[in-house]
């Protein structure tokens, strides 16, 4: 690709010191894009939209926010009454990181249907898995801030579960918690690695489009592009589709934000903390919720047998395990799935498994908004099971012997033979 030719002298004097603008030129304008790619494909430009407000947000409430358990939550009810439009930036920033979630799962969700992680595309895959788990912590230390009942006690459970960990458990929460209970210092670390992660979410996302440069993207019919006449320029042709896609996008985040703010909250976050008086059922946010109800479903002893020895775990270790493990074993999904073929458009029984997949976990996060006790129990553990026997025994068996369809000769073959079936025939 030959470098371009710059008119503006400025430009030209720079670049040719600094090649910033070749760079961007190659990357965001002339960058090789397949040419069948559909609006799934919108969601990972919103993603990096979506991360550039979050950050704007957050600082601007940084400046008003007063990380000490005293002032937390009379700070948080300043920027909301006082603050010039205080309010709009803080429900900009909470319900933002439900459209970030929300999001990213329909992102990760697409990338399975089409077989993203496949080769060459493992690593893409994985930096995006690590992005999901910082994108967690960074939520979760975000919503101990306000520092109403929901905060304390979310707080207060999360950090317990790393109790579990053999020899360093009890001293990670102590260093957590910066004593012997969730207090000022605790507050103040989770204020500090709130403000902290997210610019190392910026850093993994940097790698993500470095990885999906060097990969290339992948595309419906899930296979490699060959030649020139595959592929089309991301500008203009991409980029105004995700403008299409951002405008969608930000009629339902501003609408919530506007005219149903405290929808995806919870009331009693809106009431001080207060470590004597605990809340009846603890819920954390909507996006937890799949995880939670796995860490809930375990029984009271969980078996776990290692080559012949039977090895009894108690409930709440066997819980953390599985709950981290469901989060984990996606990096293993190259090398689980060994179909040969990526696209579940090709490939029939893995498609409706898929479909089965993606229902099973939102019935996960319904029961997790539900008391664990009597059938909801009962539905989160065979949800539980359902998660990870999908996982580790149907894609592995599914990929060795399902017969798929014959794919497309190319991704221009694909696209011209579609424009042939839809042309209207001559009167």
């Amino acid at each position: 690709m030959t470098a371009p030719t710059w008119k503006n002298p400025l430009v030209k004097w720079v670049d040719t010191r600094l090649p910033i603008f070749t760079f961007m030129h190659h990357d965001l304008i002339d960058y090789p894009t397949p040419k069948n790619l559909n609006y799934m494909w919108n969601f990972g430009s919103l993603l990096g939209i979506i991360l550039v407000i979050m950050i704007a947000t957050g600082i601007f409430l940084s400046f008003n926010y007063t990380a000490h358990v005293d002032l937390a939550f009379d700070s948080v009810e300043r920027i909301m009454r006082d603050v010039n439009h205080g309010w709009l930036i803080r429900y900009l920033h909470m319900n933002g990181a439900s459209m970030f979630f929300l999001v990213v799962y329909i992102h990760i969700f697409r990338g399975l249907y089409y077989g993203s992680y496949k080769a060459p595309r493992e690593l893409l895959w994985i930096i995006g898995v690590a992005i999901l788990l910082v994108m967690m912590a960074t939520a979760f230390d975000g919503y101990v801030l306000p520092w109403g009942q929901m905060s304390f006690w979310g707080a207060t459970v999360i950090t317990n579960l790393f109790s579990v960990i053999p020899f360093v458990g009890d001293k990670i929460v102590i260093w957590l918690w910066g004593g012997f209970a969730v207090d000022n210092p605790t507050l103040n670390r989770f204020f500090s690695l709130h403000y902290l992660l997210p610019f190392v979410i910026f850093g993994l996302v940097f790698l993500h489009i470095w990885a999906l440069h060097t990969a290339k993207s992948n595309n419906p019919l899930g296979i490699d592009i060959k030649g020139d006449q595959d592929t089309i320029p991301f500008h203009p042709y991409y980029t105004i589709k995700d403008s299409f896609g951002f405008g969608v996008f930000l009629i339902i985040y501003l609408g919530i934000t506007l005219f149903t703010p405290n929808l995806l909250g919870h009331p009693d976050n809106y009431i001080r903390a207060n470590p004597l008086v605990t809340p009846a059922e603890i819920v954390p946010e909507w996006y937890f919720l799949p995880f939670y109800a796995i860490l809930r479903a375990v029984p009271d002893n969980f078996i776990d047998i290692f080559g012949l020895l039977p090895v009894i775990i108690d409930a709440k270790t066997s819980g953390v395990v599985l709950m981290f493990a469901s989060i984990l074993i996606l990096c293993l999904l190259p090398w689980l799935d060994r179909s040969k073929v990526r696209s579940a458009k090709f490939r029939p029984i893995y498609r409706q498994l898929f479909w089965i997949f993606l229902a099973d976990c939102l019935v996960l996060g319904w029961v997790g908004a539900k008391p664990a006790e009597g059938t909801m129990l009962i539905i989160g553990r065979v949800a539980t099971f359902w998660y990870f026997f999908h996982l580790l025994i149907l894609v592995p068996l599914v990929s060795k012997y399902e017969k798929t369809r014959d794919l497309p000769e190319s991704i221009n073959a694909s696209v011209l033979s579609k424009r042939t079936e839809i042309q209207v025939p001559a009167e």
